[in-house]
């Protein structure tokens, strides 16, 4: 999302609009419109916020004003195939704005490798996911002795998700 800008602000006249691109060129088609935004006044594009999830691949969505300055912003930026059609409501894309905890998709006894911390490379078998702190109970696999140890969600890396379920 672009930096300045209140995804969703209730103010009259903006509206959400989906932009096709080429799959895996999403975050460079942003960055263009961004930079096209920054080249024109504020008033001439419209345009109040970007958003690029990872979870829609081959979109951007874009809260504008009209659809009209979008569609002439993007004719010239590479990878930009098209507004599409309609416009979305902003319920439909809360969901896309909420983080979402970092050991989502981890199970117990998943095998995971530390990616960060001093324990990096090591690899481990996960004994207990606690989502409400976003940390992951381990066991080390090179331990003499196994030892729990506790680390933060994000420091790891799945690399076999064969837990209990």
């Amino acid at each position: 999302m672009s930096e300045n800008a209140e995804w969703g602000n209730k103010g009259e006249g903006r509206k959400i609009f989906a932009l096709k691109t080429t799959v895996n060129q999403e975050q460079a088609v942003a960055d263009l419109i961004e930079r096209g935004i920054k080249d024109k006044k504020k008033e001439e594009h419209g345009i109040k916020a970007i958003l690029v999830p990872d979870e829609l691949r081959g979109y951007v969505l874009l809260e504008a004003s009209f659809s009209d300055a979008v569609e002439q912003l993007i004719q010239n930026i590479p990878h930009a195939r098209g507004l599409i059609k309609g416009e979305m409501k902003l319920e439909e894309v809360e969901h896309f704005l909420a983080p979402k905890p970092s050991v989502t998709g981890i199970l117990e006894g998943s095998i995971i490798e530390i990616i960060s911390g001093p324990f990096k490379g090591e690899k481990a078998k996960v004994k207990k996911v606690d989502e409400a702190h976003e940390e992951l109970t381990i066991e080390l696999f090179e331990g003499l002795v196994p030892i729990p140890v506790t680390v933060r969600g994000d420091s790891v890396k799945v690399l076999s998700r064969e837990g209990k379920e």
